[in-house]
């Protein structure tokens, strides 16, 4: 998932192709739907991302009672309108009259908190679960913004690496000299680990992949302290989109998306994505990893299209394709988002998709 920001947005209006009283504001590379006439080119907005929990009463000022996502209906999710995508809300909520939103903007000011909305958290099933123990040295996974909404994260020719996102669920794994720590995206972010528990998901795919000689070997490698192997686990049983797996009644699906370490300084590093797969292939222990869909300067719109299709997990072309996840050939920070290069593009029909899971 991507972080939670409510900020002002200068917007470009376009026309709706399909409505007469609708138009298209866009955010980034994001376009959401608004009543014709409600804004012009080049106005300031307050822009409401995708997983947004809004309050009851801004709820109701914006005319959205009973249209928004989940049990109950205050949940932004993307959706049709007229045939076109729709991705966040477009606003000028009253309690930020008199705002100067272009200034508000320069600052970067998150008006998340002011505004009560909060990030929406998918449940956790039970067999996703299970005890937990402190881990301080667990190596945490992150999350990554989308590139519509921050479209600058790359260069136009910038070398990268696209591989397909997988929908299932993250799988932090870390070696230290002393131990091993199994984690989800979840509790990983509180520093949580899952105890040692065969019948756990996480651990059962951890287990069963060889996980653990892996990271041994690595860390030899890299003369690391720390390793971190990350990892989507994913079949039926765990989202709606299986891959031919079952990770209930067998096996569960498994691929490693990237790989950290850390020396005695205590300096977290990233395998560089156009090594990683090299480096796994070049261990006894042969680790399944996310397929790889491209590799080449960064073209915006070719990686917007690559998004949709066919996923490529299973062999069979099962279903459609969650995306992409987008980073640069050799790992660098991103002054965009103050954190790692690193970026996601979701299809538009994995977004608007019936009767879809969203469990982290």
């Amino acid at each position: 998932m991507s972080t939670l920001k409510v900020t002002a947005e200068r917007l470009t209006v376009h026309t709706h192709p399909n409505a007469d009283a609708l138009e298209l504001a866009q955010v980034g590379l994001y376009r959401a739907v608004v009543a014709k006439g409600q804004y012009r080119d080049g106005d300031w907005a307050v822009y409401i991302p995708e997983q947004s929990v809004l309050p009851d009463p801004l709820v109701d000022e914006l005319g959205l009672t009973g249209k928004l996502a989940g049990s109950a209906h205050n949940r932004v999710k993307a959706i049709r309108l007229r045939g076109e995508l729709s991705q966040g809300i477009v606003c000028r909520p009253r309690a930020l009259d008199g705002v100067d939103l272009a200034a508000a903007h320069a600052e970067g000011r998150d008006f998340a908190a002011e505004l009560g909305i909060v990030k929406w958290a998918p449940p956790i099933p039970v067999h996703m679960s299970g005890d937990v123990e402190s881990a301080a040295d667990l190596l945490p996974w992150i999350d990554i913004e989308n590139i519509k909404r921050y479209p600058g994260i790359f260069a136009a020719g910038e070398p990268v690496v696209a591989t397909e996102k997988i929908h299932g669920t993250a799988c932090l794994y870390t070696r230290t000299a002393d131990g091993e720590f199994v984690s989800s995206k979840g509790f990983g972010a509180k520093n949580l680990a899952l105890k040692r528990d065969e019948k756990n998901l996480y651990w059962r795919a951890v287990l069963g992949h060889r996980v653990p000689e892996a990271a041994a070997k690595l860390a030899a490698i890299f003369g690391a302290e720390r390793v971190g192997i990350f990892g989507e686990v994913y079949g039926q049983g765990v989202q709606d989109l299986a891959y031919g797996a079952k990770a209930t009644a067998e096996l569960p699906g498994y691929a490693v998306f990237d790989v950290s370490f850390s020396d005695a300084t205590g300096a977290v590093r990233w395998v560089d994505a156009e090594d990683l797969a090299g480096v796994l292939a070049g261990l006894s222990v042969r680790l399944p990893t996310v397929p790889r869909l491209y590799a080449g300067p960064y073209d915006e719109a070719a990686l917007v299209a690559l998004a949709d299709g066919r996923e490529t997990v299973s062999g069979t072309a099962a279903h459609l394709r969650e995306g992409v996840v987008v980073r640069p050939a050799r790992e660098r920070r991103s002054d965009v988002t103050g954190s790692r290069a690193i970026g996601k593009l979701v299809s538009d029909a994995y977004l608007t998709r019936k009767g879809g899971t969203e469990y982290e």
